[in-house]
This record gives C-alpha cells, structure tokens and sequence, in this order.
C-alpha cells in the first residue's frame, strides 16, 4: 500500500503519502532487536477543505533515545528539519504532528504516549488547532487527531482506498 488516508468523524481527511509512509514502514518493529523509531509529520492543509497531506516525515536523529518499548525525540535536529521545510516551501509545509513505532499487531497509545501528546498540544506552536499522532504497529497504522481547545483526542478511521 503506497498511501494511507484517515477521517475523523466529521469526515475531514488526512491522507499519509508514500514518501511519508514508507520512511514510517522502514522502521517497523517486526523484529525482538528493533527498537521504536519516531518522528515529525510535515506536510499541507488543503485549501477550501479541512483535509491534510502528509508529505514528508522527520525519522530518528542523533540524540534521539531509542528502545525496544521507548522513543525520545530530541527537539533541535527536528526542529531545524521542520524550519526548513517551512523555508524551502515558501510557508505551505507545516508541522503537523508525531509518528512513532510500537511493537504490536495493532497499536495503542499508552500512558505516556497520551502524556506526552497532551504537553505537545499545550505546548507545540502549530497553525491548526489540531495536531496527527500515528502509531505504526507490526500489522496497522493508527492515527489520532488531538484537539487543542479541549486536549481531547480521537481516533481516526482508515478509509479504503477504491483501486480502479
């Protein structure tokens, strides 16, 4: 599968494009050695629309702390890769949330994945009042979309994508 969109529950869109997507699936845990691998998702809000591209994603750096069951993402070498984006786009590619690994079928967020992603909301500077958080697991890909006004978030459905 090159892409892989999601939608919320008012149908509003976010499609993972296979740039992104196979720099995600390179680092799944389908080994006991892999340890978790994260990153950034950068990509483009659709004009006229509330759907999102997920063009390109940052995966681990040096500093960057890795386990079999942890991932730490140091904020500088991230944060240079996301301002260049931003630079080298003229202002249209956009931080847009967090990927990172689980070693499982189907993955979950835990404790503190949900921690975590609440101090991202509170935090973060973004354009949206939303952020995306995947979860790559062994078999699926899941995503979340996390709301800054009520730090609530939800899960996303994956839409079947119709081969013609």
């Amino acid at each position: 599968m090159t892409t892989l969109v999601f939608a919320d529950s008012l149908n509003n869109k976010i499609k993972i494009g296979p740039r992104a997507l196979s720099g995600m699936n390179g680092f799944v845990q389908n080994d006991s050695k892999k340890r978790e691998a994260g990153g950034v998702l950068l990509g483009r809000f659709l004009i006229g629309i509330n759907d999102v591209i997920v063009d390109h994603i940052t995966v681990p750096m040096a500093g960057d702390k890795r386990s079999r069951f942890g991932f730490f993402r140091t904020k500088h070498a991230h944060q240079k890769r996301i301002s260049e984006a931003w630079a080298s786009s003229q202002g249209t590619c956009n931080y847009l949330g967090e990927w990172h690994t689980h070693p499982e079928d189907d993955p979950y967020p835990s404790a503190h994945d949900l921690t975590s992603w609440k101090n991202k909301l509170n935090l973060d500077r973004f354009d949206s009042d939303f952020l995306f958080f995947i979860i790559v697991g062994t078999v699926r890909v899941n995503a979340w979309e996390g709301h800054r006004n009520d730090g609530q978030f939800e899960k996303l459905s994956l839409v079947p994508i119709i081969q013609a």
